[in-house]
């Protein structure tokens, strides 16, 4: 699916089919021409040097004030979060579904001379999409309609916002940032007991979606340790400890979710004065010898 094709989408010509803005707008990076054979074009593909990069993790644990350490950073600012010290470009008058893909039309169509788009927050997007749906279908409630139908509605219209961002991120060369809250959800595992882990505060249909098309998944939070103390009467006392650092976890765990496509190690440590340059390294383009 090409950007017209993800345009229309946004449109409201016909929403994306699923995959399609993973597979298909959302393009894994700068692509060669090759040789075809029997009319069949291949071309030769490179890891992405614009991603699409999903910070996640529980309240105040710096996650808008990462995102604003990207370059040239513009902010879709959904929620009042803007911590004390921190100065941003944003769009402002963004308070309802319409208005982020009216916001995201004018970048589409006339570019910014900004380097990086950051949404803040996801879920807070959800809320506006899910009050969108509501209105749109007379629906007292998200619940209204039988089984699940109205996350069903939720997720086209999520889908609609990743082709519009995807699109500008090809059209403009945009990294394109989104930051969500965590919840801790339970996990029914099939190889494993039931466990519970911080997950994307998003219905289960809109997280799967943002999952798969992001190409950095970061958990951000402090690093946990666990010791045990001796409490009399053969017994022992477990304590949790964490440290005042904070790293960006970029590798999944039985604990919470994370992902990415560089090679990255497991964890970044991201202190007060963190370069940024210590992320995009991993995803900037190789110059070839």
């Amino acid at each position: 699916m090409g950007l017209a094709a993800a345009w229309r989408g946004l449109a409201g010509q016909g929403p994306a089919r699923r995959g399609e803005a993973g597979q298909g707008v959302a393009r894994l990076g700068e692509a060669r021409q090759g040789k075809g054979f029997d009319g069949m074009q291949i071309v030769k593909t490179v890891a992405c040097t614009h991603p699409i990069v999903v910070i996640h993790g529980t309240e105040g644990r710096g996650k808008t004030t990462l995102g604003s350490k990207f370059p040239s950073p513009l902010f879709m600012l959904l929620e009042r979060g803007i911590p004390r010290g921190v100065t941003v470009d944003a769009i402002g008058g963004l308070d309802t579904f319409e208005g982020v893909l009216d916001a995201l039309r004018h970048i589409f169509a006339n570019g910014t001379p900004h380097a990086t788009l950051v949404l803040d927050t996801l879920d807070q997007l959800e809320a506006l999409i899910i009050k969108y749906v509501c209105k749109k279908n007379g629906w007292a409630s998200i619940e209204t309609p039988s089984y699940g139908k109205g996350f069903v509605e939720v997720e086209t219209e999520v889908r609609r916002f990743i082709s519009a961002a995807c699109a500008i991120r090809d059209k403009h060369g945009m990294t394109i940032v989104l930051i969500a809250h965590s919840d801790i959800v339970r996990i029914e595992d099939p190889r494993a007991p039931t466990y519970t882990a911080y997950h994307l505060r998003l219905h289960k249909r809109s997280r799967a979606l943002v999952m798969d098309v992001a190409d950095l998944v970061g958990f951000l939070s402090d690093e946990l340790r666990i010791t045990t103390q001796a409490d009399g009467f053969n017994r022992e006392r477990v304590r949790a400890n964490a440290g005042s650092s904070r790293y960006l976890f970029v590798e999944g765990r039985p604990a919470f979710s994370a992902k990415n496509r560089f090679g990255m190690p497991e964890k970044i440590e991201i202190g007060k004065d963190f370069d940024i340059r210590s992320l995009s390294q991993y995803w900037a383009p190789i110059e070839e010898a």
